[in-house]
């Protein structure tokens, strides 16, 4: 960890970033790769703390599924365990054949049942049984009722289809050096009026205990009228730069990180979105600098945007101690 005299005086801190100022009560990053705050709650209860709309609206769309298809299975074994351990004897319709046939048929008329698709080959033949098929049909209409919303809710719900690179790159500049790294949207969506707001947090020594210190980092520009290709958002390392007096092992050994909120007007649904990301000093790459991603198609007429090279870059020289 590096002291306090390798921090610019002229850096402006932040004291309002919603993060915590004492080093020693945080563990890990600030923001995870998914762009998520990297907290755990604790003190209450799991199903509390838990919003299981929340996880099945966020969840990829494979689990999601996946998870539908998992609860109706299950649903049904339940329900045909509990026709087969009453007794094939109990429904008019299913012949007399051996076990595992006998609970294939009462799986399959709990599918019916609590899709509420009967074939009418199946029929229950008292109260009880009738009762029972009532209630796994009602929490069939409830169940579907449920996976309807949460499909209107994944498909309509705005979100902020971008892609950051995987690195930041301390690259040169304007005969300086700045801190870099690229945003692509990698949908057809059409965003306007996108704003970026970066912020350096550091971890740093006190008075003898170890402290959190944040700077917000001047860009090159904070907001573009639309994001339709690549944006390489850029921090010019000037003397009021925190990194101006870092040399390349304060990059190597220095614990901090560098938060980006970025949010963009979708036009589409009339809606503000936001995507998150960090990187930490670890995951910036010293003496690089980006190759182009996008270009002129050979007829002219469009710009190819070449997503597979968001992370792409070249070695670059830069200079440090604030010297051009």
């Amino acid at each position: 960890m590096f002291r306090n005299h390798k921090i610019n005086p002229k850096a402006k801190t932040e004291i309002n970033t919603g993060f915590g100022t004492n080093s020693s009560d945080y563990g890990g990053r600030y923001i995870n790769k998914k762009g998520l705050p990297n907290v755990e709650k604790k003190g209450v209860g799991y199903f509390e703390r838990i919003s299981f709309y929340h996880i099945l609206l966020a969840m990829p769309r494979w689990k999601f599924f996946l998870s539908i298809v998992a609860f109706y299975i299950a649903i049904n074994i339940i329900f045909g365990s509990i026709y087969y351990i009453i007794g094939i004897q109990e429904y008019g319709g299913i012949p007399t054949g051996s076990s595992i046939k006998n609970f294939w048929e009462a799986f399959f008329f709990s599918s019916q049942s609590f899709t509420i698709g009967g074939y009418g080959r199946i029929n229950p033949t008292n109260l009880f049984v009738n009762s029972l098929c009532a209630i796994e049909a009602f929490l069939g209409l409830l169940s579907l009722a449920v996976v309807t919303g949460l499909l209107y809710g994944r498909f309509s719900r705005p979100r902020a289809y971008l892609r950051f690179s995987d690195n930041a790159l301390l690259a040169p500049f304007q005969n300086k050096n700045a801190i870099m790294f690229r945003v692509a949207p990698f949908k057809n969506t059409s965003l306007t009026d996108a704003e970026v707001k970066v912020t350096l947090g550091l971890e740093l020594e006190e008075n003898g205990r170890k402290v959190n210190k944040f700077y917000p980092l001047s860009l090159e520009y904070h907001m573009i009228n639309s994001l339709a290709l690549s944006w390489t958002i850029v921090h010019p390392v000037i003397d009021s730069s925190p990194f101006y007096n870092f040399s390349e092992e304060d990059f190597k050994n220095s614990k901090g990180e560098i938060i980006v909120i970025l949010k963009a007007f979708d036009d589409m649904f009339s809606n503000t979105v936001i995507s998150r990301t960090s990187y930490t000093l670890s995951e910036i790459i010293v003496g690089a600098k980006f190759k182009p991603m996008y270009h002129k198609s050979n007829e002219g007429n469009k710009t190819l945007l070449h997503l597979d090279k968001l992370n792409s870059f070249d070695d670059a020289e830069v200079k440090f101690g604030g010297k051009e």
